[in-house]
């Protein structure tokens, strides 16, 4: 291969690397607004149950003290190591 062709085979994978990172960001800049919005939509269904009543914060810790103090290991981490 002549370095001719291998700098014009260089020019061309910059080109798709670049290309790429290009139609990569656009994508994560949709991804955001998404995001955003879905945010949004969440914010306004705890308010409006919220207003309704229901304490989620409330639930949310009473689930996770049932999950840490519900669960007891059978077995010490060291024996599982051996």
């Amino acid at each position: 291969m002549t370095a001719k062709q291998q700098q014009m085979n260089k020019d061309e994978q910059v080109g798709f690397h670049k290309g790429a990172l290009s139609t990569l960001a656009k994508e994560r800049e949709e991804m955001i607004k998404i995001l955003s919005i879905v945010e949004q939509l969440m914010q306004m269904h705890i308010k409006s149950l919220k207003e309704l009543g229901i304490d989620l914060e409330a639930q949310a810790r009473t689930a996770a003290q049932k999950a840490t103090t519900g669960k007891k290991p059978t077995q010490k981490l060291d024996s599982l190591l051996k």
